[in-house]
């Protein structure tokens, strides 16, 4: 049944010009489960570079029953799965991409038609032997070809929520589609597997959610779905040896997606990353940002822009590597229903902008990559003063390189001036300036903010990523409202450098005071080498 992209073996398909596998079809043997214990409606929220639509083609490669597919499976972990066998081939498949019925008709009431109509035809088709009793009624038909072969049907709807994207403002489409799954998926003894995948998690209307017999995985409540959202650490280890690229590079580029899956036997912690940007920098051998290809800034800047009490002062401290505590319950799985700046940010996380780390419940930018979008978008915002600071971060880190004292202390008096929205009252506020006034310095370092040590937490820690060891370690102090060389003294006798013990070379030990007296920066530079 239905139609597919050559679904090939595993979640992720590289280029015309070259391919990339990865064996994730350990997610098979996850959805077995589910079908084996009736919990039968699934639904796959995560962003749009994920490898949704891979990991539909890979599922309906396995379980459609009109061709043999053990050759693709038979070598990959699924094999060894005490289901495999058990489902492989055993199923009428259903693939459909909303996306692509939305994009070709021009009401909501036109695409659900159109959607009926081909699938009512294909059925009665491919099995003109039955005697179908309603020749207009997608459920009927379905029951009836349940009834007279005894297969239940899997059903992949792909892109399933682009209709609240492209009809956002539109709350009656929005319900009658929800209605219309509601009615052919819900209760019906012919589905085996309904499989919803898209960006969002389901729309909610008042208290309850119109679709309520699915189990969601989502960017914020991954669930034991977490290893299957992306390539795991592991994976993309593997491919930076096989494509000889720097892991350590890679890592800073693309990773930064934190997933975890608790159970009784204990929390398992994912570290996740972007397929479509890991392929992208493997085939091409360069690192870079490869998100606009499959989105553009202008999104980004449509939510970060909007007068929230508080966004713009979030979005400043994530921009300098920090983190914000944040509610997601409130939020109502859409683009548009936004009460308070936790719904948008809680948005943001489902589009793939912020990672969410459920157990702190705080978000931040997950990488480089995407921390580059945010500042493609502020560069065309009225947020000039965020924007000057970063472009004169090059500077600073220069000036601290060369351990001009003076340069580094008025560029960051130009930085708390410029990012005045900050409420500027402790050590907490002097940290995010200094990250932010520093933004330039992750282009070569490693950034750790409260580094732990044997005595204490060393503030910031700049530590050079193996391709520019020819940079200096920087170990920085902050204190407010004392004394800069205090803070030096403070580095020493508590041994920060110590916790740097697998780095040897240049090291610059910074103390930077702000006096509540003078409204001034002070900065002692000393350098030692470990």
């Amino acid at each position: 049944m239905g139609s597919y992209l050559n679904p090939g073996s595993t979640l992720f398909r590289g280029s015309l010009r070259s391919k990339i596998y990865v064996d994730k079809s350990g997610l098979i043997e996850k959805t077995n489960d589910l079908i084996c214990t009736e919990q039968k409606y699934v639904c796959v929220s995560r962003p749009r570079r994920f490898g949704k639509s891979m990991a539909a083609n890979m599922l309906a490669a396995y379980y459609k029953r009109d061709e043999d597919t053990r050759a693709l499976f038979d070598k990959l972990m699924i094999s060894q799965a005490q289901s495999y066998k058990e489902h492989l081939n055993q199923y009428d498949v259903i693939r459909i991409n909303m996306q692509q019925f939305l994009s070709e008709t021009h009401s909501m009431e036109e695409m659900l038609s159109k959607i009926c109509n081909y699938l009512i035809q294909d059925l009665q088709e491919a099995y003109e032997q039955i005697r179908f009793r309603e020749k207009t009624s997608l459920v009927q038909t379905m029951k009836d070809v349940f009834a007279n072969t005894g297969h239940p049907f899997v059903i992949l709807i792909d892109e399933w929520d682009c209709l609240f994207r492209e009809y956002q403002q539109d709350k009656d489409a929005q319900k009658k589609y929800l209605d219309f799954l509601r009615v052919w998926l819900k209760d019906q003894d012919y589905v085996g597997l309904a499989y919803m995948t898209g960006i969002l998690p389901i729309k909610k209307y008042g208290s309850h959610s119109a679709l309520n017999m699915f189990i969601e995985y989502s960017m914020t409540d991954p669930g034991d779905m977490a290893q299957y959202f992306g390539f795991t650490e592991e994976e993309v280890g593997e491919l930076c040896q096989e494509y000889d690229m720097s892991f350590e590079e890679t890592k800073a580029w693309y990773d930064g997606y934190g997933l975890c899956t608790h159970s009784r036997y204990g929390d398992q912690h994912y570290s996740m990353y972007s397929p479509k940007s890991v392929v992208e920098a493997m085939l091409r051998h360069k690192f870079g940002t490869y998100w606009n290809q499959t989105e553009t800034y202008e999104a980004l800047k449509v939510y970060i822009q909007m007068n929230m009490d508080g966004l713009k002062d979030s979005i400043v401290e994530m921009l300098a590597g920090g983190s914000v505590r944040i509610n997601t319950g409130t939020f109502s799985n859409d683009m548009t229903t936004f009460a308070t700046k936790d719904d948008v940010l809680t948005l943001l996380v489902h589009l793939g902008y912020l990672t969410y780390d459920s157990q702190k419940e705080e978000v931040s930018i997950p990488n480089k990559e995407v921390s580059k979008e945010y500042v493609n978008a502020i560069s065309t915002m009225d947020w000039k003063e965020v924007i000057a600071s970063v472009e004169a971060s090059r500077k600073l880190l220069e000036a601290l390189w060369e351990m001009d004292e003076k340069a580094v202390a008025a560029g960051i008096d130009k930085a708390h001036k410029e990012i005045s929205i900050l409420q500027y009252n402790d050590e907490n506020s002097l940290s995010c300036t200094i990250n932010l006034a520093f933004y330039f310095a992750r282009e070569y370092y490693t950034i750790i903010r409260e580094l732990p040590t044997g005595k204490g937490y060393a503030d910031i820690c700049f530590i050079p990523r193996t391709l520019h060891a020819d940079k200096p370690a920087a170990v920085i102090e902050l204190k407010w409202d004392k004394n800069a060389h205090g803070a030096i003294s403070q580095i020493k006798e508590k041994e920060y450098v110590d916790a740097l013990k697998d780095y040897h070379g240049d090291l610059l030990l910074a103390g930077i005071n702000y006096s509540k007296k003078t409204k001034k920066h002070s900065c002692v530079i000393e350098k030692m080498e470990k």
